[in-house]
């Protein structure tokens, strides 16, 4: 880990209320996981897919962009 980037990627739903943008967040929307693997590099699309899934937490390394 030579960058020193942990990335903690929680599976969530919303329960209540509504989502709203403030100073920590300026936009939001759900995306199916093929939009995912189009909206991001390979090394933050793979967290949010390995989220969807059941079962054991994965541990993945990466460059900053590709899986190694």
């Amino acid at each position: 880990m030579s960058r020193g980037i942990v990335a903690l990627v929680f599976r969530c739903e919303a329960t209540r209320g509504s989502l709203s943008l403030n100073k920590e967040v300026q936009s939001f929307h759900w995306a199916t996981p093929t939009e995912v693997s189009q909206m991001v590099t390979e090394a933050f699309a793979v967290r949010v897919l390995d989220a969807l899934h059941e079962g054991a937490p994965a541990i993945r390394q990466h460059d900053g962009v590709h899986l190694v």
